[in-house]
């Protein structure tokens, strides 16, 4: 199964962020998207939608170290067209990875994905 990476783009303390445009959606179960490295509880997704409303699933993640993966997968619907939906941020206990990265599908391609970081200063 193939993997997608989406790079986290940092939001900036006492400063500004240019307008990212974004990763293209892929569609799972053949490929799954992934942030790598990530930290959930400073994680939040802008998905922009270009098509038909879909489902965007956060997966639950691995139990250890996800002790609350058990509460299961996090499902959001983005309307269509024009759908923009912020989702997070999100649990460690619940979504992480054991390989430290967080996994997410999506039912079509006419979306794109940015995973903004927060940063812990501000």
């Amino acid at each position: 199964m193939a993997t997608t990476q989406i790079p986290y783009s940092s939001l900036v303390p006492n400063g500004n962020l240019a307008q990212p445009a974004g990763t293209t959606t892929v569609v799972a179960p053949t490929n799954n998207m992934q942030i790598s490295n990530a930290f959930p509880e400073l994680t939040v997704l802008r998905v922009v939608n270009t098509g038909v409303q879909q489902v965007i699933t956060v997966k639950a993640g691995d139990n250890p170290p996800a002790l609350a993966a058990g509460q299961g997968d996090l499902a959001v619907t983005v309307a269509a067209t024009t759908g923009v939906q912020f989702i997070g941020p999100f649990e460690s206990g619940r979504f992480v990875q054991s390989d430290g990265s967080m996994m997410i599908e999506a039912a079509t391609v006419d979306a794109t994905i940015t995973a903004f970081k927060i940063p812990r200063n501000t």
